[in-house]
């Protein structure tokens, strides 16, 4: 045998022989150290910390965030080595303990002969990737289909297409549905629904007077009619945005144009701006043709939606902050318009829904070429929200320069009285150095400071001839005689000083903020294209500082139709996003709107989880009833009051709220509505139904919440500093206790004057968002109720009203209870009425004599019924 094949033969088994000593070197050594010390955070089958799986050879060459783990035969290049070596108090692991030394010689050892590693793939590995075409068969990436209404066993119950859908699955399952509610509880339900208010007797008294076929249908048109009901709408949609009146949450920084975008949300829900449009505008409205300068405002003012979140301007990491507001965008985007989850897919693809990091950048893109915020020069590491100049009109002009003439004007009187206080302090200041200084032939001049009377120098009396006979006069009579009149009392002017000083300082601060808010130009907080759009790169495990590959601008692929359209040149894709969204083609759109005011109405979705419509959501409890009211909206040029009003005047909404044994039994949780949900008050209802009862509301307001106006709420009102302008609600309009609860403003953790109700009755967190408002009962509320003034005023108001505008007590309880309860008295109520106001009189001790003993006792009486279960619930 020659020499070459013996060497051959021999390298071969030394090759063989080492690989299968490495591999048991491996797993006798290696994987159990890696199994016990780090699977725990950094393998597939639990969870991936970093980015970093070190379940399979390839997970730990790839790496993670840091790249990769181990370099095979180089020790100090591998990181892994480096975290358990415990060199860097930044970058140890494992984080609770430090390995024993013989562990890390094991790793040292594995590293430096190689880093042999036999597995080929990590246990239960995830594939990567989304499959599209498995995605679009979940229910709500379907098409929208139309399904016609089936046929039911009861043909005189329904009186809307939709209570065939209602009342099929009710008949398969033996339920019938309750009766009807009376008309009393209907048009308070009704007018509670779409305006937030409670009908007036007035109202109250005109439908039940109407005994026509459309009685339902003119109650329902008036309504939709009123300006209340834009407010109330408009409030629904402000608990998908985030809204509030304060930039971020740190320092108070005002968001003072915030308010245009809540009066545009009430104009346009008014007006019945189509959804498709009302979306579109939200989205890209900058973007978009007007028909005129107000339509041009109003475009501009729309995409407010993207602006008025929280969002941290105090970050100093400006990429950091970039990423997270985009990222805020991106899940009220996905929230509001599709019912979808995408914050987490910032990091990594959907873990449960066929939606990836591509699609999450696709559009991520088109909001990073779009910048919403900018770092304020000279005020430290601060940013603030960008801001459009809206155009005006030649009227607008004109209201707007006659404000800042009228302001300019205010300042010269400022600053003439400034003047005339600061000349006045002056010879108040030589007064007060004048009566410190002795008699001298010789002047002395004395800087007019604050402090000038105490700053002149103490001297000795100067010699004089005693005139023969008579007493010396004093220091006093002498300077009385050198001027020929008294001079003031020392106290007298110490005070004056005082006074002029106060006065001058508050004057100073009242200047300071007219100049401040002297320009009137109007502005909103609003999107535009900035100067470079561009498709964005993936940012590994969400760091803006770990770029990777860049993905084109586009939306979710799962529910597109077609390829997303090309966007032109220099633009962000915003406008073709916002067409995207709003297409009759879109499978989540018109399901997701539907859903929601569904919830509204009837306290519950068809899709329970109305904010999220992914595979670990709720399945719809009647998918055909979801597509044919998201069909019969869009067929209906998308008229959101079209659409409320077919609801409201359905047999389902007119349904009572009482009980049924049977049907309790066979479906508990009224999945099938085979009864109406009673619904408590939320926080504006309740304050605002209050309001309107005592006849107190204030019906014409909207502008700013903010009171700016008042230098008392203003803080460091200055375009230079360490900090910027803040705001503290400390002054409120007097107007702004009789306003809606919608026009008071919202401070991002905190509450302030007559809003206070909201922090008991489930407000939604304004740095938040939610579909869907929690609805707690718990003591505190009812404790509220008892004791805040805003029910005891309105208690107040209400008994004075009825004392004075109906003497007899009969008559009198029977327009109390039409008035808050919205129905007429029972005769067992007005029994027990009767009974407490007379017994509560003996308890009284406080006052005498009748008119007093009446006003508190019918007090009492009313404040029982505004914190009754009856009125704080919608039955």
């Amino acid at each position: 045998m020659k020499p070459i094949f013996l060497s051959s033969i021999f390298l071969s088994l030394l090759c063989v022989t080492n690989h299968a000593a490495d591999t048991t070197f491996f797993d006798s050594k290696v994987l159990p150290i890696l199994q016990q010390r780090c699977f725990e955070c950094h393998s597939h089958g639990t969870k991936i910390k970093g980015g970093l799986a070190l379940d399979s050879r390839s997970g730990w060459a790839e790496g993670g965030d840091n790249g990769p783990a181990i370099k095979p035969g180089q020790l100090e290049e591998s990181l892994v080595i480096k975290a358990v070596r415990y060199v860097d108090a930044e970058f140890e692991m494992p984080p609770k303990a430090k390995l024993p030394a013989s562990e890390i010689a094991i790793l040292e050892e594995w590293v430096k002969l190689g880093a042999h590693d036999p597995r080929t793939a990590g246990a239960g590995k995830q594939k990567k990737g989304i499959d599209l075409a498995e995605g679009r068969k979940f229910w709500a990436f379907q098409p929208v289909s139309n399904p016609k209404p089936p046929l039911v066993k009861d043909t005189a119950w329904p009186l809307d297409p939709l209570d065939h859908f209602i009342l099929k699955p009710l008949e398969a399952k033996g339920i019938k549905p309750v009766g009807d509610a009376d008309r009393y509880t209907w048009l308070r339900r009704v007018s509670l629904d779409l305006t937030g208010l409670p009908p007036t007797a007035k109202d109250i008294e005109s439908f039940s007077k109407d005994s026509s076929s459309d009685a339902y249908a003119n109650a329902v048109d008036r309504l939709l009619s009123s300006k209340a009901y834009g407010e109330r709408w408009a409030r629904h949609w402000l608990d998908l945005t985030g809204y509030a009146d304060m930039i971020g949450t740190s320092n108070g920084v005002f968001a003072e144009h915030a308010w245009r975008y809540r009066d545009y949300l009430i104009n346009a829900f008014n007006a019945d701006k189509p959804f498709d449009e009302f979306v579109r505008e939200q989205i890209a409205g900058d973007l978009m043709s007007a028909k005129s300068t107000e339509d041009r405002a109003e475009n501009i003012t729309a995409t407010g939606f993207l602006m008025v979140g929280d969002i941290e301007i105090v970050n100093p990491d400006k990429a950091k902050m970039e990423t997270d507001h985009i990222d805020s965008q991106m899940i009220k985007i996905g929230q509001t318009f599709m019912g979808m989850t995408l914050g987490c897919v910032r990091c990594h693809d959907h873990k449960f829904d066929p939606i990836g990091v591509d699609d999450y950048y696709g559009i991520a893109g088109m909001l990073r070429s779009s910048p919403s915020s900018h770092k304020m020069p000279d005020m430290g590491v601060w940013s603030t929200l960008n801001s459009t100049v809206l155009p005006e009109t030649p009227a607008q002009l004109a209201v707007r320069k006659k404000l800042e003439a009228e302001n300019e004007q205010r300042i010269v009187g400022f600053k003439e009285e400034q003047k005339k206080l600061t000349d006045e302090k002056a010879v108040v200041i030589k007064q007060l150095a004048a009566l410190g200084k002795p008699t001298s032939p010789v002047s002395q001049v004395v800087a007019a400071t604050d402090n000038a009377e105490r700053d002149v120098p103490k001297s000795l009396p100067t010699p004089e001839k005693k005139s023969a006979g008579l007493p010396e006069p004093s220091p006093r009579d002498r300077r009385s005689q050198s001027v020929g009149k008294p001079l003031p009392d020392k106290d007298a002017l110490t005070k004056r000083r005082d006074e002029l000083d106060a006065q001058l300082k508050k004057l100073a601060e009242t200047i300071k903020h007219a100049e401040f808010f002297k320009d009137k130009t109007p502005r909103a907080f609003a999107m535009s294209d900035g100067p470079k759009p561009a498709d964005m790169p993936v940012y590994v495990r969400g760091n803006p500082y770990a770029p990777s590959t860049v993905v084109p601008r586009g939306t979710l692929r799962v529910a597109s139709w077609d390829k997303f359209p090309a966007i032109p040149a220099g633009q962000s894709g915003r406008l073709q996003f916002a067409d995207w969204l709003a297409d009759k083609r879109n499978p989540l759109t018109a399901r997701v709107t539907v859903n929601r005011i569904w919830q509204k109405l009837f306290g519950t979705g068809i899709v329970p989880s109305v904010d999220y419509f992914g595979t670990r959501g709720d399945v719809p409890t009647n998918p055909e009833l979801l597509d044919h009211l998201a069909t019969r909206f869009m067929q209906g040029g998308w008229s959101q009051k079209t659409f409320l009003r077919s609801l409201v005047l359905s047999r389902a909404y007119r349904l009572s709220s009482s009980n049924d044994a049977l049907a309790m039994k066979l479906d508990p949780e009224n999945k099938l509505f085979w009864r109406m949900n009673r619904q408590r008050l939320d926080a504006e209802a309740l304050r605002d139904s209050m309001l309107a009862i005592s006849g107190e509301l204030t019906r014409d307001s909207g502008g700013p919440a903010l009171v700016l106006e008042n230098p008392d709420n203003c803080g460091a009102l200055a375009l230079k500093g360490v900090n910027p302008p803040n705001y503290k609600h400390s002054k409120p309009r007097p107007t702004q206790e009789f306003e809606r609860t919608l026009y008071l403003p919202v401070l991002r953790g905190a509450t302030a004057g007559p809003d206070r109700l909201r922090a008991f009755f489930d407000f939604v967190d304004p740095a938040g968002t939610a579909g869907q408002r929690n609805q707690t009962v718990v003591p505190t509320q009812s404790l509220f109720l008892l004791s805040n003034d805003l029910l005891r005023k309105r208690a107040t108001k209400l008994a004075d009203h009825f004392i004075a505008a109906e003497p007899n007590e009969i008559a009198r309880l029977e327009a109390l209870w039409l008035r808050v309860l919205n129905r007429p008295i029972t005769s067992t109520e007005r029994e027990e009425a009767t009974a407490f106001l007379g017994n509560v009189e003996p308890l009284i001790k406080t006052v005498k004599g009748r008119p007093a003993l009446d006003s508190i006792k019918w007090r009492e009486l009313c404040h029982s019924l505004l914190a009754s279960n009856e009125f704080v619930f919608r039955l």
